[in-house]
């Protein structure tokens, strides 16, 4: 059977930017038999994340992620439904992930290295199992348990960088249940600054790109910042930093600012910054989801929880094909996504009662 897959063509370069031309189409011959332990699976959705930038790179710089190949196919979050199963555990049917899902519109691979996931969680939205019930869900929540520090009815403000993004669309939703009285995000469009605060609960928005950010965030933080959830780090988190309080804690969510650039993660603040931080005694503790991965399933359930009872919004951006998944990550790396960015590789009918 010829099926298609996405190669890595090119590398952009540590300090490059990556764009859509980095990845290649191409069309390979799929064998007509499977082993034991293995499945035959049909790709639903495929994720493109900000972490994948560093798989572009000959070294990530990081022991627990490997670089991808030049030429060989690329992988990430996935989600598909077996077609046909040789692993004790699967049938037929069944829906699975795994965070290392060939980018491939048909693939056999080990059982093993799958998760099967039970649709009525997302009630029938597939695509969520890799956005906000999956790890950048987790990712928000375990980051604000762990590193957050929130008591409800303290008054804490929180603030979320990259708010309108995968985890801080949900970073600041979680904030609030989580007990934060006042959340501000920042973002880089007027659309995203109303989508946050008209749809997912935000208090204020901020966008970066008009006017004084440290202005608007003394005007919209008057009591300081108590928590703040960086996923861009650079220059905005500099001026988060300089108006955060005494023992306040930062969340070390991504630093998507830095990730074209050779710098060591996470990437050292500036001096002055730096002073400020341990001046006031600030957190900065990098953050690595797949630390607490006894959390991953309680975690799953509260998130599926929350969605269900109409707490937790969730925000996608679908682009469909295989083709477009380089023109997808390249989007999604210079904000043109809100929410999760998702690529529909094929759809499954047999959900959309549910």
């Amino acid at each position: 059977m010829i099926v298609q897959r996405v190669v890595l063509n090119s590398r952009p370069g540590k300090n490059g930017n990556p764009v859509a031309e980095n990845f290649r189409v191409e069309e390979v011959n799929l064998p007509d038999n499977i082993n034991e332990g293995q499945v035959q699976v049909r790709t639903l959705y495929l994720s493109v994340d900000p972490y994948m930038r560093c798989r572009m790179n000959e070294d990530t710089g990081s022991d627990y992620i490997s670089p991808w190949q030049l030429s060989q196919v690329v992988d990430g979050g996935g989600i598909g439904i077996i077609e046909e199963s040789k692993h004790t555990n699967f049938t037929k049917g069944d829906f699975m992930t795994s965070f290392y899902w060939p980018w491939q519109t048909k693939v056999i691979l080990d059982g093993n290295i799958l998760e099967k996931v039970d649709p009525q969680l997302v009630d029938g939205h597939l695509s969520y199992f890799l956005g906000a019930i999956g790890m950048p869900g987790l990712t928000s929540l375990i980051g604000i348990q762990e590193k957050g520090h929130i008591t409800a009815e303290s008054n804490q403000t929180m603030v979320v960088s990259g708010a309108a993004g995968a985890c801080g669309s949900l970073a600041g939703q979680i904030g609030h249940l989580m007990g934060c009285s006042r959340v501000v995000g920042i973002c880089g469009t007027p659309e995203k600054c109303l989508l946050l605060t008209s749809e997912l609960g935000f208090d204020a928005a901020i966008n970066y790109k008009e006017g004084s950010v440290a202005e608007q965030l003394r005007e919209l933080c008057p009591s300081g910042v108590d928590v703040y959830f960086d996923n861009v780090g650079g220059d905005i988190s500099d001026t988060v930093i300089s108006q955060m309080n005494q023992n306040s804690h930062i969340i070390l969510c991504g630093q998507i600012s830095q990730y074209n650039k050779d710098v060591p993660y996470p990437p050292p603040l500036p001096s002055a910054v730096e002073a400020i931080r341990k001046e006031r005694n600030i957190t900065r503790e990098r953050f690595l989801v797949l630390n607490f991965k006894d959390k991953f399933a309680s975690g799953i359930l509260q998130l599926s929880q929350w969605f269900k009872e109409g707490k937790l919004k969730i925000k996608e951006t679908m682009i469909n094909g295989l083709e477009n998944m380089g023109a997808a990550f390249q989007s999604m790396m210079t904000g043109g996504n809100i929410g999760k960015q998702i690529v529909c590789i094929s759809e499954e009918t047999s959900l959309l009662s549910l």
